[in-house]
C-alpha cells in the first residue's frame, strides 16, 4: 500500500513517515502543498495525509484542486483547528477523514486502514482471508491452517497487497508502486525475489498452492 504525506513540520512528517514505513507501507512525502500536488497527479496513492496549514498551497486548497481533477485518494486532513466547523469544512473540501493534532499513530494508523479497506470494499473487518490464509491487519499476524507465519514487514505488506486483490492480476510496476516508494526500473528483479521469499512461507509446506506467476503478466493470489 502507497501512502503520500505533505506535512511542512519536520518532526511530525518524519513521526508519521517512519511509523507508516514500519507498518509496511510505501511512502511518499512532501513539505509543501505544490510538490504534494504534483505527486498526487503523477502517481496513483491508497490514501494520502494532509497537513491543513501548508506552505504555497494550503491542504484544503490541495483537496479542492485534486477532487476538480477527478483524483479519488482517499485523504486524511491533519489540523491543530478543533472546532466543529474547522472539521466540516475540511470534509466540505473533499477530505474523507479529520485527524486533530495532537494524535496517536495508532489512531492515524487505524484510519489510514480503514480508508483503504472503504475504498478497496474490503469489508469492515481487521483480517483478510482467502482459503485457508489468514492475515490480521491490527496484530500484524499471518497464519494458514492454523499455523503460525513469521512475515518481514516488506513481506507482510506484498502479501497484503495480494490479499486485497485477490483473483486478480497485478504487474511488476503494481507491486513496485504499492510496496515501495520509488518508480518502477523495468531492470530489477526485486519484485522476484520478495515474492519467491513469500512463496516459500506461505506456499511450501502445503499442497495446495495460492501465489501463481502468470508470465510476462505478474502475480496473482487465489485458491486453485
Amino acid at each position: 500500500m502507497r501512502v503520500l504525506v505533505v506535512e511542512d513540520d519536520r518532526k511530525i512528517a518524519s513521526f508519521i513517515v517512519n511509523g507508516l514505513k514500519q507498518s509496511g507501507f510505501a511512502v511518499d512525502h512532501c513539505a509543501d502543498g505544490e510538490e504534494g500536488l504534483a505527486f498526487a497527479r503523477s502517481i496513483s496513492y491508497d490514501v494520502a495525509v494532509f497537513d491543513v496549514m501548508l506552505p504555497k498551497l494550503d491542504g484544503l486548497s490541495l483537496i479542492q484542486t485534486i477532487r476538480k481533477e477527478k483524483i479519488r485518494t482517499p485523504v486524511i486532513v491533519l489540523s491543530a483547528k478543533a472546532t466543529v466547523d474547522d472539521r466540516v469544512r475540511g470534509l466540505q473540501a473533499g477530505a474523507d477523514d479529520y485527524l486533530t493534532k495532537p494524535f496517536s499513530f495508532s489512531e492515524l494508523l487505524a484510519r489510514v486502514q480503514a480508508l483503504i479497506r472503504r475504498s478497496t470494499n474490503a469489508a469492515e473487518s481487521t483480517r483478510l482471508s482467502v482459503a485457508d490464509l489468514s492475515l490480521d491487519l491490527l496484530t500484524r499476524e499471518v497464519t494458514r491452517g492454523g499455523r503460525k507465519i513469521e512475515l518481514q514487514a516488506r513481506e507482510f505488506a506484498l502479501l497484503e497487497y495480494l490479499m486485497r486483490h485477490a483473483g486478480r492480476v497485478v504487474t511488476k510496476t503494481m507491486i513496485l508502486e504499492h510496496v515501495w516508494d520509488y518508480s518502477f526500473d523495468p531492470q530489477t528483479n526485486v519484485v522476484d525475489v520478495l515474492v519467491h521469499r513469500v512463496r516459500a512461507k506461505i506456499d511450501k509446506d502445503f499442497p495446495k498452492k495460492l501465489i501463481h506467476t502468470m508470465r510476462g503478466v505478474g502475480y496473482g493470489l487465489k485458491p486453485i
